[in-house]
Formats: C-alpha cells, structure tokens, sequence
C-alpha cells in the first residue's frame, strides 16, 4: 500500500510552490534545443544525464515565458529530487493543483499555466496526476528525468502516446562558447586568420574540458574528479539503485572499458569472454542489461553498423562512445591524448542533438566510414570523422572509404570533417570538407 503523506510532505510541497510562483527567476547559459516546443496537449519530457542542465533548462522555458508577456504566477516549479518529498506517493499530487488554486485565484484570467516538475518519475503514480493536468485543457506540463526509460518505457506507455522527448545534452561547442562569454561568428567560414586562430584553439580546449556545466573553467585535476564523481552517481543512482543491479564490480569493469575505449568496436560476446577470463563471473545477459542501462541513463551511447539484415546487424559489433569527449581523459589509461576519438565522439553527440538517426558503414573492401547520418526530414550523409588529413597517405585512405560508402548510399552526401582548416586533404573531388567546428557552429536545426 502507498505510504500516507506524511506533514513533512505536505508542508515541503506548499512551501516550495508558494516559492516558485515569487522572487528572480535563476539565471543560466541559454540553451540551443532541437525540437523542443512541445505540440498543446502532449508533455514535453526533458531528459538526460545527470548534471547536463535538465534544470536550468526548465527554468530557461520560465525565463522565456516570462518574456513573453506571462505572468509570474502561472509559473509553478517543483522539484521531487528534496530529501523532504522521499517516499511521496502521486496519489496526493493533487494538493498541488488545490493549493494553486488559493493562492492565484483571481489573478490568471485565460493564461495558461506552465507546470514544471523536476526528476518527476522519484514520485510512484505521477503519470496519473500529469495525464489529469493537460486533461484540464488550460495548462501546459514539463518534466525532467535522469533516465532515457523516462520517455521510452515509462511516459510512453503511462501517456498514452501523449508524451513529446526533449533530450538535453552537455554544451554543444556554440553553447560553451556562450558560457565562457565568447563569440559566436555569425559565418565561421570566413573569418581572418587571428579570429580562425581563437575560434580553434577554443574548440581544442572544449574537446578537452568536455561540455557539463560545471566542468566549464576547472583545471584538469579538479575536473577529472567532477566527472568521476558524475559518473559515479550515475551508476548507482540511474544503474544500481533503479534497476537493483548486484554485480557492481561487472558495472564497474563494464563502465571503465567503454569509457577508456571511445569510438573503438564493442561486443557483448568478446567482453564477456575477456570478463570470465579474468575471473569475473557476470552472464553474456547480465551485461547486455548493463550495457542498456548504462544507454538508458545517457553514460554510454552506442551505433550500430548499417544493414539491411537484421542478424547481420546484430553479429557486427557496435561502436561505443561517451556522452561526452571531457570524459574520455578521465578514463584513457594510455595517458595519451587522442584527438580522433574526442573529435568523433563530438560529431556523434552532435548528430543525436540535432535529432539524426545514425550508423556506420563497412565498406565491401573493409573500410569504415564513421556515420551514416539521417536527418528527421529524410536527407543523408556520410561522414567521415579524421583530425588531420592533410597528409597524402591519410586522405587516400579517408577519401577512399567515402567514395566506396556512397557507391553503398548514393542518396548520402559524403563529408570530411577535420580538426582544422590546415588539417584538410589538398584535393578531395566529390566531398565536403569542412573543419568540425565550423561544421557544428552552423544552423543546424533539422539538417545534420
């Protein structure tokens, strides 16, 4: 039976609404998201990993609906992550709407209502209490989860087909930029040599640093043990606590390897014999789960090889990345920069920004071309991912894939995407060859 609310509860959730609808709304960098805008009638859920800036984001929609003219008592905000609310049961959600009610009675009119609820899905039962909400016609719903399972098995089977993802991710480079105060070019194709000079020397530092918030500005040990942390939180708070996972030595070894190997080919059935092999006794299924837990809590994100055939599919093995490239010097034993994987790992957490389903593609001959890209709106394009191709041997061998892979795809558009401008091959006919950064900082909205 679900626990009784208890005068704790009660108080803590009067208490914070009373707070939510007064006072300076918080301030934060503003954040570029694809998609967002939910249609009326369908609740947008913000999701993501931990500490990428679910809340600030919801809190930038107030910001925004401010702006535009609301009033600052239409927008309520409360967030369930407050050790107060542990144990709270949906059932009595419903002292929200009533407490609502007293304190704005009178001063709304027609204005519709922006209810923001942050890591919701802590609070057993809260689909039923959100479906009664935009029943009600008059309100519009956000809420934020730590876990892709958020959206994917949770809201969509609780919604009713009536949730709209809003996924949210580290800065993007035009994002850090921002956050550092500096400057977005309006065109970073043409700029003079000083001005291009700046522009890559910050993309180098953001490789580096990464995009979460928080590591923005810190100095390499001090970030190093930040991310440590987050990843550390995100194993046995989105991993082991939600899904009661007891391997915890597997989670961790599985964790270590996928972090410290960026960009290289995964398969459950290698690292499952390496596992045994070191004296690890976790089942093939067992890390099958792991591994989709650690996708579901956005740690880990995974491409699949592009096939027609299912089982071919699912016998290739898949490429494995970070959520972001700040993360890989955390974990890279080797102590050795690689720019490659940082840049690849940058490119692929682009394309899942801007909403493009993504593979990669082995050629007959045995080349690889990195991503097989596919905008929502059908448009395709192979990218090829290389820091510098400026020597002869490296472009063949770059250009070569590309040109194998569009005899494959020839509705995709073949594209190099390097480091630098210095870093492009001295001829490449048939491609685009554009630096990274410059690639990233354009328009992207629908067009990857």
């Amino acid at each position: 039976m679900p626990a009784d609310l208890t005068s704790l509860q009660r108080d803590t959730l009067t208490e914070m609404l009373a707070a939510s609808l007064v006072g300076v709304l918080p301030a934060g960098t503003t954040r570029q998201i694809y998609g967002a805008a939910a249609p009326q009638g369908k609740v947008a859920a913000v999701v993501g990993m931990r500490r990428v800036g679910k809340t600030m984001y919801l809190h930038q929609l107030r910001r925004e609906r401010l702006a535009l003219g609301g009033s600052r008592s239409t927008l309520p905000y409360i967030s369930f992550e407050d050790e107060r609310l542990a144990g709270l049961d949906g059932r009595y959600l419903g002292l929200l709407l009533d407490e609502f009610g007293r304190r704005t009675a009178g001063q709304i009119g027609k204005e519709r209502v922006l209810w923001c609820f942050d890591e919701i899905q802590l609070v057993p039962g809260w689909e039923r209490f959100v479906r009664r909400l935009l029943d009600a016609g008059d309100a519009d719903v956000v809420v934020t989860g730590s876990s892709a399972a958020l959206l994917s098995r949770e809201i969509a089977t609780a919604m009713r087909g009536r949730a709209w993802e809003v996924p949210v991710f580290p800065f993007s480079f035009a994002e850090s930029l921002v956050h550092q105060k500096g400057e977005v070019p309006d065109d970073p194709t043409f700029l003079s040599p000083p001005s291009r000079a700046l522009l890559e020397r910050a993309f180098l530092e953001w490789l580096a640093t990464g995009g979460f918030p928080e590591a923005q500005g810190l100095g390499a040990p001090q970030r190093w043990q930040l991310l440590r942390d987050y990843v550390d939180v995100a194993m046995l708070r989105d991993v082991v606590e939600r899904h009661a996972v007891s391997n915890v030595a597997g989670l961790r070894w599985l964790v270590r390897h996928l972090l410290g190997n960026p960009a290289g080919p995964f398969s459950i059935e290698k690292f499952h014999a390496t596992a045994r092999s070191q004296g690890l006794t976790v089942s093939r299924d067992t890390f099958h789960q792991l591994l989709g837990h650690l996708e579901d809590c956005f740690l880990v994100r995974t491409v699949w090889m592009e096939s027609a055939s299912e089982r071919q599919r699912m016998v290739n093995p898949r490429k494995a990345y970070p959520i972001d490239p700040g993360l890989i010097p955390v974990f890279d034993r080797t102590r050795r920069a690689n720019l490659g994987h940082a840049l690849e790992t940058a490119v692929l957490v682009e394309l899942e920004r801007r909403h493009c389903t993504v593979t990669y593609v082995r050629t007959p001959s045995g080349f690889e071309v990195d991503f097989l890209a596919r905008e929502p709106g059908g448009a395709a394009f192979l990218i090829q991912v290389c820091a510098d191709a400026s020597a002869a041997a490296t472009a063949e061998r770059e250009l070569r894939a590309l040109a194998e892979g569009a005899r494959a795809h020839p509705d995709a558009t073949p594209l190099l995407l390097t480091l630098t401008r210095d870093g492009a091959p001295p001829a490449a006919p048939g491609v685009t060859v554009r630096p990274a950064y410059s690639w990233m900082l354009e328009d992207g909205h629908g067009k990857c």
